[in-house]
């Protein structure tokens, strides 16, 4: 159900933008969702085909890029993007350190849309 919320802002967003910007047609949206967000782009893209009836959105393709985990190095500073699918633990690049944290990896936004 979360989804369902998710891409009813989604809608608002993008139609309140095309009209503003005068756009005829909405054909793609490009997401950037964090890897350890639970979004899952296939119910994203179902919602957004039920609810985009009738719209300039209708048809529109729903396009998820996939964001890294970010951590800071609490050492050094550095703040760095790791796939936690590939790692066992977490240290700096920077400086070999382990005083790190999460930082990010759950954000969603629409990065973009495509429109004519």
């Amino acid at each position: 159900m979360h989804e369902l919320s998710v891409t009813e802002s989604i809608l608002t967003t993008v139609l309140a933008s095309a009209e503003k910007h005068n756009v005829t047609r909405i054909t793609k949206i490009h997401l950037e969702v964090g890897e350890l967000n639970d979004l899952k782009a296939e119910w994203i893209q179902y919602y957004f085909d039920t609810l985009s009836k009738d719209t300039l959105a209708e048809n529109a393709e729903i396009i998820v890029h996939s964001k890294p985990s970010e951590f800071t190095c609490h050492d050094c500073g550095d703040v760095f993007a790791l796939d936690l699918k590939t790692v066992s633990s977490v240290s700096c690049p920077a400086c070999g350190g382990n005083n790190c944290s999460l930082s990010g990896g759950s954000e969603f936004y629409i990065r973009d849309m495509e429109a004519i």
